[in-house]
């Protein structure tokens, strides 16, 4: 109520200066009858000084002085009709003044309304980060953010190629458990824009690789459900990110998805944050890194950060410790059993290094997210505790780790 009652004083006293002003009817400068009746004065001296001279006669100064004089008064009459007189009717300028303090006061008001935030009052960071937290929580499904998007027009494609498609359907149809068709079946229905047809193939999939699947498996399976809401990550994608980085924190279009999400629940700070470190690890030239260098500044203006260009692969920060390519290699030769247990060594390995050693807060997040990806619910929640106890005095740091919570759905 404060902010209301404030703005309409101001936009109230706006009104009332430019009403006066109006009503007033105020002139800049002098009449031109005015600097009339002074040149004319000059002239009649001028007159004098010639006769005196013998440059005129005397008829000739009498006619001239005579001319001038008409002159003179016909200025004067304007002059002094001018000061009696007003310039501009007096209802007409009360009328468009009490228009203008209508037009400017409620226009403010209205325009506010409409592009500003009623009733949206100021914030402290603690619950800017509580609202994050909540808003990740509550924000629509993946269903409902799909019901929200506006069909597009198909992509031209040869009438071959669609009917290729079709047949692969059909094929991929009778042979459910063929996780390679599902694959196949994934990538086609993505050319063509059938998004959600493509990431349920993708599902498939992954159900039936039984484990046999690596971080570009979920991140484009999140990918695929993003481009199916229209850009929105729903929680059902961020689930499959999270799969993602927890297999391969490095993973480029991950990170970039994940900043996204960041962006979108109201932590801009960490999505900056996120990008910035995702653009020095490059490569150069990645679609990922192509689409951060694209956004970044906007993120860092919503963030209230000075962006500085981060050279792309420019290695300024190290990647957080992670799976080797060499690893994750042979991770693809695993049995689905070996696959799971050497994610749970990677965690395990992680966990004990920062319980000796310590570490950062965004390995300590990250462990708190691998952890809930696992399931082990429980002990994400000890480590939670642990690291906010270890971060306590470190704003920054606690605020990574109460999202990561948030997003995990440990936070109280």
């Amino acid at each position: 109520m404060v902010f209301w009652t404030v703005t309409a004083l101001i936009a109230f006293s706006a009104a009332l200066l430019l009403a006066i002003i109006i009503i007033r009817a105020r002139e800049q400068g002098e009449p031109a009858a005015a600097y009339d009746l002074r040149v004319y004065r000059q002239q009649l001296r001028e007159v004098d000084k010639d006769l005196a001279r013998g440059v005129i006669n005397g008829t000739d100064a009498e006619r001239i002085r005579t001319e001038i004089s008409r002159r003179i008064l016909a200025a004067d009459a304007q002059l002094q009709k001018r000061k009696s007189g007003r310039s501009q009717p007096r209802g007409l300028s009360l009328g468009f003044a009490v228009a203008a303090a209508v037009l400017i006061t409620g226009g403010t008001l209205g325009l506010y309304w409409q592009l500003g935030a009623p009733g949206y009052g100021d914030l402290g960071l603690q619950d800017r980060i509580r609202l994050a937290g909540e808003r990740a929580e509550s924000r629509p499904s993946q269903a409902e953010a799909e019901a929200e998007v506006k069909p597009m027009a198909p992509p031209q494609v040869e009438e071959g190629y669609t009917k290729l498609v079709d047949q692969l359907r059909k094929t991929a149809g009778e042979r459910k458990d063929d996780a390679n068709g599902q694959a196949l079946l994934a990538q086609h229905e993505a050319n063509l824009g059938n998004f959600k047809a493509a990431y349920e193939a993708k599902a498939n999939y992954i159900r039936l690789a039984e484990g046999m699947v690596n971080a570009n498996d979920f991140s484009e399976l999140a990918e695929l459900k993003i481009m199916a809401a229209g850009g929105y990550v729903s929680p059902e994608a961020q689930a499959d990110l999270q799969k993602a980085r927890a297999i391969d924190p490095s993973h480029g279009p991950a990170r970039y998805y994940w900043g996204l999400m960041l962006g979108q629940i109201g932590r801009p700070d960490l999505a900056y944050r996120e990008w910035a470190e995702t653009l020095r690890d490059g490569p150069a030239g990645s679609p990922w890194v192509i689409g951060i260098e694209g956004q970044i500044e906007e993120m860092a203006f919503r963030a209230g950060v000075k962006h500085q260009p981060v050279m792309p692969g420019g290695g300024a920060a190290p990647a957080l410790p992670g799976p080797s390519a060499e690893e994750m290699s042979s991770a693809s030769e695993l049995s689905p059993e070996e696959q799971q247990e050497m994610i749970r060594g990677m965690v395990t390995r992680l966990s004990d290094r920062l319980a000796t050693e310590g570490g950062s807060a965004e390995e300590w997040a990250r462990l708190i997210g691998a952890l809930s990806v696992l399931g082990e619910t429980e002990r994400a929640r000890t480590v939670y505790d642990e690291a906010r106890g270890a971060f306590e005095a470190d704003a920054d740091s606690l605020e990574l780790l109460e999202t990561i919570a948030a997003q995990s759905g440990l936070a109280e």
